[in-house]
């Protein structure tokens, strides 16, 4: 096994090695595959592993069908056009598995024209160098790296850098992904790609940002940390208004999108709440919007009328939650913790951002530092141990059993020593360890 193998191994978590294992288990007598992308980039830039991206030579169709009837994978949305497939994995594993491909743009801002081609033409047709790694996972070189854009030197340099210098001219959503990428990193960019960025702003090539590219890009940037700083970035280059004439001036929520940023950063790393980001971001930029303001976000980014209800009905969904949570049969910690854990995310950080009781603050408090991190003291392997069959009906009651008792139970005592007296300070003259008033001996 190669050093980034088991680097790989190791940085995965236990549903992502699953997914992993069993995306190279079906694609190994048939393609020649490749993990690469974000997943490479954060693995070798020491970033969480979000994502998995893989890239096959040839095309992904049958391979997404025999994950979704071997591995319990979903299709989730397929591009007919550059042959890519998203699949979630149980553990809500997002994976994405696309076909090598060559693009050639004919015009600025237009619809590539794709051909199918070797990994190394795939690696050569991407938005900047850090993204333009990849991982073979192939029986004969794995683990094997190739790096054709030197993109593992800007990644160690911390450097942005366009692997064409018609990147921000063939897809202009490429230079709200850099904004995207400058604030989550904290990268700079390098002297060409500043320049070739100066140029496309000035040819006014952002206008010409598709309705789909800008939704695309509304997704990403709600699953950032820090959604501020994108916005701020944003707004110094007047590229707000670019998804709603109105996120400008007074009615750009600035403030309330730190507030969002410190809200969710208080979701211990690794708890899944099921949250939809889209929705609780929606709901912070807009909170001095109109209703015609709304529309018309909804209009130039595409926002489908299933993410615009999940959006503007949060409020009322998340003041029943708020409801619920001030009863009285929630004061043991197992009734709070399950009624919490069911909850879905978005209404719990909407309600720690807005909710004015404090009955409904500090639970959600003790949730968030307490409950979820006790409750991952409780494992499968517990259960099994104490003599009961996974997988059946009994394993599960036995299980919330456990975990209950183990919520509910006090904690214990910390026997806390005093310290001993400090020793009086010594008079002038008076030697050490001689205590006061004694004379010396003779």
């Amino acid at each position: 096994m190669s050093d980034y193998m088991f680097m790989l191994e190791s940085r995965l978590s236990s549903e992502q090695n699953r997914a992993f294992n069993a995306v190279v288990a079906a694609a190994e007598s048939e393609y020649n595959l490749f993990l690469t992308g974000g997943a490479v980039r954060d693995l070798l830039g020491h970033y969480p592993i979000r994502d998995l991206d893989f890239t096959v030579e040839g095309t992904p169709g049958k391979l997404a069908k025999d994950l979704v009837k071997s591995a319990g994978a979903v299709l989730v949305a397929e591009d007919a056009h550059r042959k890519s497939v998203d699949l979630l994995f149980p553990g809500d594993v997002s994976v994405e598995i696309s076909m090598s491909r060559s693009e050639r743009f004919p015009k600025p801002a237009s619809r590539p024209v794709v051909a199918s081609g070797p990994i190394y033409d795939d690696l050569k047709r991407r938005d900047f160098t850090i993204n333009s790694l990849a991982l073979s996972l192939n029986r004969a070189s794995r683990g094997l790296l190739l790096d054709p854009n030197n993109g593992l030197a800007d990644l160690e340099m911390k450097q942005l850098r366009t692997v064409s210098n018609y990147s921000f001219y063939d897809d202009p959503s490429r230079i709200l992904r850099l904004f995207r990428f400058q604030a989550r990193f904290g990268m700079t960019l390098d002297e060409r790609t500043a320049n070739h960025l100066e140029n496309a702003l000035t040819a006014a090539m952002p206008a010409q940002i598709s309705a789909e590219a800008k939704h695309r890009e509304l997704l990403a940037i709600a699953r950032e940390s820090n959604i501020a700083e994108v916005f701020r970035l944003l707004e110094e280059r007047g590229l707000t208004s670019l998804f709603a004439p109105s996120l400008i001036g007074p009615k750009f929520n600035a403030q309330g999108l730190g507030k969002l940023e410190k809200a969710k950063a208080q979701v211990p790393f690794g708890v899944d709440l099921h949250t939809d980001h889209l929705a609780i971001f929606l709901a912070t930029l807009t909170e001095k919007f109109s209703p015609k303001d709304k529309a018309a976000l909804i209009q130039t980014s595409q926002i489908s009328k299933q993410e615009s209800d999940n959006w503007q009905k949060l409020e009322a969904k998340a003041k029943k939650l708020e409801r619920d949570l001030t009863s009285t049969s929630l004061q043991r910690a197992s009734k709070l913790y399950l009624a919490l854990i069911a909850a879905p995310g978005e209404q719990i950080i909407y309600l720690m951002l807005h909710s004015t009781q404090r009955i409904v603050q500090d639970r959600i408090k003790n949730f968030l530092q307490k409950h979820v991190l006790a409750a991952q003291e409780i494992n499968d392997s517990d259960v099994e141990a104490a003599g009961f069959t996974p997988g059946t009906p009994k394993f599960v009651k036995a299980k919330a059993d456990m975990l209950a008792k183990h919520l509910d139970a006090r904690p214990k005592k910390v026997e806390v020593v005093p310290e001993p007296p400090p020793s009086p300070p010594r008079g002038p003259g008076r030697p050490p360890g001689r205590p006061p008033g004694r004379p010396a001996q003779a």
